[in-house]
């Protein structure tokens, strides 16, 4: 059995990822980038070249069961075969770790499309929860008592995760923390892109919330789900563009949590974009 309890091990991260090609029907790279961040910790990335959204996705093993966060932006497995991928990633876990049997757990940042889009390639896999995205289906399966106000604990079976009410994007969106390498996985509500705030106070409490948990805990990394920014401090990718040979790490930190709290309360609601650094707040007018 591995132990996963001891000091946290810093996770190795790429400075680049494949951001798409010039003419997308002509890009070699796979459709999904794999990074291999720890030997229990995955990062996959849809190709550009697939869906302009591109979004990260996380696989983390643990001795009873592997965690799957967040199923990407294309539904057809032809296009975007992520069950494929991931039944390959886990045969190759279990070839090391060897267990008689052995679950997965698919589950979500928050539930818009870009993020939920092939659950149904899991439906019919064996010894598989796919927990829907709606606030009720990840309240209740989850366990949350005091939603949003109290986090909860998953444990895949000695790695631990703390799972943190995030609504303020989204009304079921959830940061997960893990204990196994201190990464803060925050979905759409924080990295170097735009964050679309639907409810103001919702995403205010929300940062609230994260910094109090983040001030007692070691952070290695924040990792949210998108890349759009330029290195360019303030300058963004249009939406759409699938070829973005000028982006930064994914990678931010907990000070980053600060700079959001702040961008809240100075923009006050204001509908518009609004630059700050690393990021774009954009509330919804």
């Amino acid at each position: 059995m591995i132990d996963f309890r001891g000091a946290p091990g810093t996770p190795t991260l790429p400075t680049h990822w494949h951001s798409g090609h010039p003419s997308p029907k002509h890009d070699p790279a796979p459709e999904i980038q794999i990074h291999h961040a720890t030997p229990h910790t995955v990062l996959l990335r849809q190709n550009k070249s697939v869906h302009f959204e591109a979004p990260f996705l996380f696989l983390l093993f643990g001795n009873e069961r592997a965690l799957l966060l967040d199923t990407g932006a294309s539904p057809d497995p032809a296009h975007f075969p992520l069950r494929e991928t991931v039944d390959r990633l886990i045969d190759e876990w279990l070839t090391h770790n060897p267990r008689q049997k052995y679950e997965l757990l698919v589950t979500h940042t928050h539930g818009h499309g870009d993020h939920i889009a092939a659950d149904g390639q899991f439906a019919d896999r064996p010894d598989t929860t796919v927990v829907p995205p709606g606030l009720d289906d990840v309240v209740r399966h989850f366990g949350f008592e005091d939603w949003p106000h109290k986090p909860v604990e998953l444990d895949l079976g000695g790695r631990v995760l703390d799972l943190v009410p995030g609504p303020g994007h989204h009304p079921a969106a959830v940061v997960f923390y893990d204990r196994h390498t201190a990464t803060l996985l925050t979905g759409d509500s924080l990295y170097p892109g735009r964050l679309y705030v639907d409810d103001a106070t919702a995403y205010a409490e929300t940062a609230d919330r994260l910094i109090d948990f983040c001030a007692t805990r070691p952070v290695t990394h924040v990792l949210g789900c998108h890349i759009e920014m330029t290195t360019t401090p303030d300058e963004d990718y249009p939406r759409g563009t699938t070829y973005q040979p000028d982006e930064p790490p994914l990678q931010l930190t907990a000070a980053h949590l600060h700079t959001l709290r702040r961008a809240l309360a100075e923009t006050d609601g204001r509908p518009g974009s609004h630059p700050y650094g690393d990021f774009i707040l954009v509330h919804r007018g």
